[in-house]
C-alpha cells in the first residue's frame, strides 16, 4: 500500500505530480488547516506532511501523528513547528534552504526603491486624477546611490542583497550573530558592527534578514528607531515580529523615521491598523519569494526530504535535514 503524503495548500503543480509518482498525496484547500484542530483531525493517515508557515505543527498536532515520518516544511523557516516534540516522537524534520536567496533579494530592492521615490504614492495620486502637468518639487525622493545600507542578518539572502546594493552604488555595513569571513567582507566592501543600535544609528537603509530566535523578537524596538536617522527606511523581509510593529507604526505617524517596507507581520496574517494608513508605508502580503522558479525549487526541495526519508535514505544523502 503506497505511503500518504500531505501538502497542506496548493503548490506548483509539477511538486505534486513529482510526489504522485512515489506516494498518494492529498493537497488541502487553502487555509484548511491554519489550526491545531484542523491538522489533527486526520494527521494519523499520513506518513509525510508539506506544509507553510501558517500551519502550526506543535506537539498536540504531532502526538496525534502516529505514522508521520516528516514534516518537510515550504520554507526556510521553521518556527511553525516544535522540533522538541518532532524529535521526541523520533520524526524528522526539513525546510528549505538556499533556493530563496536570488528571489528574496530582489524583493527586498525592489521594496527599497518603492518606498525611497514613493512610488505608491504617487501612483495613487495619478489614478485619483491630480496629475495635471510635470511638477518640480512632486514626489522627490532619496536615491540608492552613494547612501548606506545596514544588514541585520548577513546570511545567504543578507549577502544576496549586499551584492546587488553594492552595484547600485551603495555603501554596506552589517550587524550578524558571528563575523562573516574576511573574504566575504572584502568581496561585498562590508563593513562589521557589533551593535545593531550602533549599526541604526549609521544607516539610510535598514534591512532585516535574520531568524526569529528569543535573541532577535523585537529586536527593532521603539530604541532602536528613535536611533535611525530621520530620513532613515526599514525594510522586513525576514520574520514579522522581529519588529515590534506598534513602535513602528508610532514612528512612522511622528516621522520618527522616514519610511518602511513589510513584507511579513508580527501576527500574520493580521496588519497592526495603525501601518495600515502610516505615511510611506508599504506592506506586502509575504510574497518576497513569489517568483514562479523559487516556489518550484522550495517545493522540490522538500518534495525530495519527503521521498528520501519515506524511501529509507539515510539522513546524510538528504541535506536539508534539521539536525536536533
Amino acid at each position: 500500500m503506497a505511503k500518504r503524503v500531505l501538502v497542506t495548500e496548493p503548490i506548483i503543480p509539477s511538486v505534486i505530480e513529482k510526489l504522485q509518482k512515489h506516494f498518494t498525496v492529498d493537497v488541502g484547500e487553502r487555509g484548511k488547516y491554519n489550526t491545531e484542530e484542523q491538522l489533527k483531525e486526520n494527521i494519523s493517515d499520513y506518513h509525510a506532511i508539506l506544509p507553510m508557515l501558517s500551519n502550526p505543527i506543535t506537539e498536540s498536532v504531532l502526538s496525534e501523528a502516529t505514522n508521520l515520518e516528516i514534516v518537510a516544511n515550504h520554507a526556510v523557516g521553521y518556527n511553525n513547528i516544535d522540533l522538541d516534540a518532532a524529535q521526541k516522537s523520533n520524526i524528522k524534520v526539513a525546510n528549505t534552504p538556499g533556493v530563496l536567496s536570488d528571489s528574496c533579494a530582489e524583493f527586498t530592492l525592489g521594496l527599497m526603491l518603492a518606498v525611497a521615490r514613493r512610488f505608491y504614492d504617487a501612483q495613487e495620486y495619478l489614478l485619483e486624477g491630480k496629475f495635471e502637468s510635470w511638477e518640480p518639487l512632486g514626489f522627490l525622493g532619496m536615491e540608492l546611490q552613494g547612501k548606506t545600507l545596514g544588514i541585520i542578518g548577513m546570511g545567504r539572502i543578507g549577502q544576496a542583497v549586499a551584492k546587488r546594493a553594492r552595484a547600485m552604488g551603495m555603501d554596506i555595513i552589517y550587524h550578524n550573530r558571528s563575523r562573516v569571513s574576511d573574504e566575504t567582507e572584502q568581496k561585498l566592501n562590508a563593513s562589521y558592527y557589533s551593535s545593531h543600535k550602533e549599526l541604526a544609528q549609521s544607516t539610510d537603509f535598514l534591512t532585516l534578514h535574520c531568524p526569529l530566535t528569543d535573541e532577535t523578537r523585537h529586536l527593532i524596538d521603539a530604541e532602536v528607531l528613535r536611533l535611525m536617522p530621520r530620513h532613515a527606511i526599514l525594510i522586513n523581509t525576514s520574520r514579522g515580529p522581529v519588529v515590534e510593529e506598534a513602535a513602528l507604526a508610532e514612528a512612522l505617524h511622528n516621522n520618527t523615521i522616514g519610511g518602511a517596507a513589510l513584507d511579513v507581520f508580527e501576527n500574520e496574517p493580521e496588519v497592526h491598523p495603525n501601518l495600515q494608513d502610516a505615511p510611506n508605508c508599504l506592506l506586502t502580503p509575504h510574497m518576497a519569494s513569489a517568483s514562479y522558479k523559487t516556489r518550484e525549487d522550495i517545493g522540490m526541495l522538500a518534495a525530495n526530504a519527503i521521498i528520501g526519508v519515506l524511501n529509507g535514505k539515510a539522513d546524510s544523502e538528504i541535506p536539508n535535514l534539521i539536525q536536533p
